[in-house]
């Protein structure tokens, strides 16, 4: 296996690892003195969008816009698995672990659905306007390409995910607060943590490869 190969293989890895994790705290929304609201997963789900990035970047549109396909097949295989684990039966000594294990998944399924729905319109308009700032900057400016195509990104990505996984169980007041803190919050992490990080490892792995 070539360093470049292997090199795919880990950026590959750690981006299908960090969408099915984000999905996972997903479940849990995080409240600030009832002042703002957003899902535990927003903290991670921006360096799944910096590794699409890097993939973008280092191996082009058509290897990012596969790897977004397997992830989605990923997050569907989850959804099957522990869905099972939901309906097998379990002995009455770990009542409480099995209640927690099916309150948790059982509620999983409609955030997958709300990811997958905005996982496709915001990594692949990710993936794709990278992809163009890129011809258009000449290569220059990598910071440009990463925040630029993230802000996109993450609009298609935050408005359907939101609506679909929480929407009928949060106020409405508290889903608009819940969109636009989480776009934020993910543009400011991918701005501050997941650019200086791509930039690092872009050039690690180049000289690498």
């Amino acid at each position: 296996m070539t360093k470049k190969n292997s090199a795919l293989m880990i950026v590959t890895a750690l981006f299908v690892t960090f969408y099915l994790v984000s999905n996972i705290m997903a479940v849990k929304i995080i409240g600030f003195y009832n002042l703002f609201y957003f899902d535990a997963g927003t903290i991670t789900f921006p360096f799944a969008y910096m590794l699409g990035d890097l993939l973008t970047e280092i191996w082009g549109y058509r290897t990012a816009k596969k790897v977004i396909f397997l992830t989605f097949i990923c997050n569907i295989i989850m959804v099957l698995c522990t869905t099972i684990g939901v309906l097998l039966p379990s002995p009455t000594y770990v009542e409480e672990t099995a209640m927690a294990y099916n309150h948790i998944f059982t509620y999983i399924p409609r955030i997958i659905i709300g990811s997958l729905a905005g996982f496709l319109f915001g990594e692949l308009s990710n993936a794709w306007f990278m992809a163009k700032i890129k011809v258009l900057t000449r290569g220059k400016y990598l910071w440009i390409r990463t925040i630029g195509s993230s802000s996109i990104g993450y609009l298609l990505d935050t408005i359907p995910f939101v609506l679909i996984a929480f929407g009928g169980i949060a106020p409405w007041e508290d889903l608009a607060i819940m969109i636009l803190i989480q776009y934020c919050l993910k543009l400011g992490i991918e701005a501050f943590f997941g650019t200086p990080i791509a930039y690092a490892t872009i050039n690690f792995i180049k000289r690498k490869i």
